[in-house]
């Protein structure tokens, strides 16, 4: 629920432009939306700063090459604009530890910065097992009627709301 205090975008509007652009995106370029492989590339583009060769050897970046591409301008338009989204609705802050997560697991920033890389690391994983991002393959089936999208798509959501009732319980913190 909104306080008086709550400058952000109105999910509605960000969810009708996400919708919009998503939809934009596969009618001009024919590709859907997707962030994990950017991820990995900037991995084989760092390591090809101390063994090129190696890199050029390995079969994932022989298919998948280490390179600024689409995907990655989305990713970083996605750190641009999400910036650019809290500047101009005054909600911007710097802060180490969110306030839900200081309220329930107290202040040490090496147990958020833990949680936080545990966490990410195991997304990794699962988008590289599951052959790519997940969430980019459930925007892009549902943008297609793809029963599948929806089905994706709620069960993130349920999968979701399930961890967060887990980790935060069913208290209200800010």
């Amino acid at each position: 629920m909104k306080t008086a205090d709550d400058k952000g975008w109105s999910p509605y509007l960000s969810g009708a432009l996400t919708g919009a652009l998503i939809i934009i995106s596969a009618w001009i370029t024919g590709r859907y939306f997707g962030a994990s492989t950017s991820f990995v590339r900037t991995t084989g583009m760092i390591e090809k700063l101390f063994d090129a060769e190696r890199v050029g050897g390995m079969a994932y970046f022989i298919r998948f090459v280490p390179e600024i591409d689409w995907q990655w301008m989305f990713v970083a338009g996605i750190l641009i604009g999400s910036f650019a989204a809290s500047i101009t609705s005054g909600s911007f802050r710097l802060k180490s530890i969110p306030g839900m997560w200081e309220a329930r697991f107290g202040g040490s920033r090496l147990k958020r910065g833990v949680s936080a890389f545990s966490g990410g690391l195991i997304l990794m994983f699962g988008a590289r097992l599951a052959g790519g991002c997940p969430s980019g393959y459930g925007l892009g089936a549902l943008v297609q009627l793809a029963v599948s999208g929806l089905v994706v798509l709620v069960c993130f959501f349920a999968g979701g709301i399930a961890v967060a009732r887990i980790l935060y319980g069913g208290g209200r913190y800010r």
